[in-house]
């Protein structure tokens, strides 16, 4: 599988689409995914908008829960990889992190002060 490294500059502000989710291994067992030293992998679904054009939705893996994501925020993924994969007749590209961290908004640094 061939690994292709994101510059997450690039892509124009990220935005979580869909909170993070543990990934499941094994639906029928309702298993979470592992990674290779045992800690469980999780799914955040984030929104890619470039120079006005359509967005995309693209789901990123990480290990462990990332913390303090909520839907609609916007958030800053660390060590973005690509994966190109093939399994028969079926292709496609596959999205890992090192981190997904929310990015504060201006108005939670603005501290409410008497008038």
């Amino acid at each position: 599988m061939q690994s292709i490294p994101v510059d997450t500059a690039r892509l124009g502000v990220l935005r979580c689409a869909i909170a993070p989710e543990a990934k499941i291994s094994n639906p029928e067992t309702q298993e979470v995914k592992k990674d290779r030293d045992g800690n469980p992998v999780y799914t955040v679904a984030v929104t890619v908008r470039q120079d006005r054009r359509r967005i995309s939705v693209i789901e990123i893996a990480v290990t462990g829960e990332p913390k303090g994501i909520e839907e609609g925020q916007i958030v800053k993924v660390t060590g973005l990889t690509a994966f190109m994969w093939a399994m028969g007749d079926r292709h496609g590209v596959s999205f890992r992190a090192d981190a997904i961290t929310p990015v504060p908004s201006p108005a939670a640094h603005v501290k409410g002060g008497g008038a």
